[in-house]
């Protein structure tokens, strides 16, 4: 069965911390090739922080020095730390393969940075 399954999103203010988490079934979770998707109201889903295949980590430009990417390869589990939270990170966050995501998505998690 294919499941993505996102949580640890919500309503914080501009400043404040996140946890999301993602648990994935064992027929999409790849050790070195998962990642976060962020898609903002009228703007595209985009990559902002993936594993790559040697175990290092990248972060878009807009989110670096701010996200951290981690996972648990036991609980096929990857989650995401948001620090200093922006409004601009608003948006529902999911996770997939990455770069080259599946066709299957799961049905995020939103987070609203909002004073």
């Amino acid at each position: 069965q294919v499941q993505l399954v996102e949580s640890g999103g919500g309503l914080v203010q501009p400043g404040g911390s996140l946890r999301l988490s993602c648990a994935a079934s064992g027929s999409i979770f790849s050790p070195y090739s998962m990642g976060w998707y962020r898609q903002a109201p009228g703007n595209q889903r985009g990559l902002v922080a993936r594993f790559n295949f040697g175990g290092n980590t990248y972060y878009a430009d807009s989110v670096k020095g701010r996200f951290t990417i981690s996972r648990d390869n036991a609980k096929n589990t990857v989650y995401l730390q948001m620090t200093n939270l922006k409004p601009e990170d608003t948006a529902v966050y999911y996770c997939n393969r990455a770069p080259v995501p599946t066709n299957y998505w799961g049905q995020g998690t939103q987070v609203t940075v909002s004073s």
